[in-house]
């Protein structure tokens, strides 16, 4: 394809995706409780409703704006988990970018703590990882009744590392409020926050608050969610705290019996069922992170990357309707078991857009083995003005069977057309760096 037309194309996608964005209003939500390792309040304030819109997002494939189950199945492929019972989810190959299956994939929803992703995505290239900082009663200002914390005090000093540990495994708004407070505070990360996601064309993300708390107005949807976690793990350190199962977290400084002062510490254990386990979940085989989530307004939410074979899947799960113990991981799992089977076997669907200003022509590899390539930053060797784009190298090319798909998005009460004989959705190659796997 002559690279003009293709950059036509790409920008006409792009431009309508944006516009249904601006014209989808995001509904409201009264600020409740962060309960990322508990079950889902019984009497919430407010909930989503059960229908998904009539019109929603088409970027990535005109499929994924539509309501209701969406995949293509070829000879051999197994059929699709039949009690999945999530609002919401999605299945993608890392790396590749196609998504394999979904299910009201762009589905506007609060997000709970998933959101922690694009918070990580966007700042923590930004300190070096032995950064020390002494934390203020400011610092711990806001944070939301009932948050999920790691225990963080006032007065005692924590190191960059200590501080993401807290985010990644106990969900630790308290952490993510010391690292916003470090970052200019709390508005100015959620405008970065904002900013990096459209950067990402995360176009039905809105955020209010950098932990996922429930506030008025602040969704995302399974299709964002996986974009943050694919551009994430490009970066060494974000894989190394997604994939952490336990780890040391310090406590208070006091004196000991000799008078000598001395600083004591205590296990924390990722909140992740199936990184860690639990007593009805069993560590899921090859999961190398993401990121779990549990509000009032949200139900639970979870993001999943994992190996097996040479390949490498994201699933994404927003708020099943079945409220059993642990029912987010356990149909996560079921996708994750479906998508190794059916991968090659099925059409794709849509796919994971590339952030803007990836170069797509590299070729398939190029930064595929390290961290952050030179001016990226990881996260342990970025400084303040690190940049917070993904490490990305993908091929341009079109994907066998995609052709002639036209998208169509639900405009203000009318429909936008982009009739372009053999429009074809690109197949941006975007090689994952080798995943920290889970420790044992």
């Amino acid at each position: 394809m002559p690279a003009s037309k293709k950059t036509i194309r790409q920008s006409l996608l792009t431009a309508s995706a944006t516009l249904l964005a601006l014209s989808l209003t995001a509904p409201a939500f009264a600020d409740t409780t962060d309960t990322t390792d508990a079950s889902p309040s019984e009497s919430p304030t407010a909930s989503p409703t059960a229908t998904p819109p009539a019109h929603m997002s088409s970027l990535g494939g005109e499929r994924l704006g539509r309501p209701g189950n969406q995949v293509s199945l070829g000879g051999g492929a197994p059929v699709l988990p039949a009690d999945i019972t999530a609002r919401s989810w999605i299945v993608a190959d890392a790396e590749s970018g196609d998504v394999l299956a979904a299910h009201n994939a762009h589905w506007r929803l609060p997000p709970a703590s998933t959101l922690k992703m694009l918070f990580a995505d966007t700042v923590l290239p930004r300190f070096p990882r032995s950064t020390s900082h002494k934390v203020t009663s400011s610092d711990l200002a806001g944070i939301g009744a009932g948050s999920s914390v790691v225990g963080i005090k006032e007065n005692q000093t924590y190191s960059v590392h200590d501080l993401w540990l807290g985010v990644f495994l106990r969900s630790g708004n308290d952490a993510v409020h010391v690292l916003s407070a470090m970052n200019g505070g709390v508005d100015e990360t959620v405008k970065d926050m904002q900013a990096h996601a459209e950067d990402l064309q995360a176009l039905d993300t809105h955020v209010v608050s950098p932990d996922g708390y429930d506030a008025g107005g602040q969704v995302s949807s399974a299709y964002d969610l996986t974009l943050f976690a694919r551009s994430g793990l490009q970066k060494k350190d974000f894989r190394e705290y997604c994939s952490t199962v336990r780890a040391e977290f310090p406590g208070v400084t006091a004196k000991n019996g000799k008078g000598t002062a001395g600083r004591s510490t205590f296990e924390i254990q990722n909140t992740n069922r199936l990184l860690a386990g639990d007593s009805d979940v069993t560590p899921y085989q090859g999961i190398a992170g993401v990121k779990n989530g549990n509000t009032t307004n949200a139900g639970a939410t979870f993001t999943g990357v994992a190996e097996r074979g040479g390949k490498v899947l994201l699933v994404t799960v927003m708020n099943p309707e079945k409220k059993e113990h642990n029912e987010v991981y356990k149909e996560a799992a079921q996708l994750l078991d479906w998508g190794f089977q059916a991968s090659g076997k099925v059409q794709p669907v849509g796919e994971l857009v590339a952030p803007k200003g990836v170069d797509t022509t590299a070729q398939p590899g190029a930064n595929a083995s390290g961290g952050a390539s030179p001016g990226t930053g990881s996260g342990s060797t970025g400084g303040a003005n690190a940049s917070t784009k993904p490490v990305a190298a993908s091929t341009a090319g079109a994907r066998g069977g995609s052709s002639g798909i036209g998208v169509a998005l639900g405009l203000a009460g009318g429909f936008l057309v982009l009739l372009a004989a053999g429009v074809f959705l690109v197949n941006r190659r975007w090689p994952l760096p080798d995943l920290m796997r889970r420790r044992r």
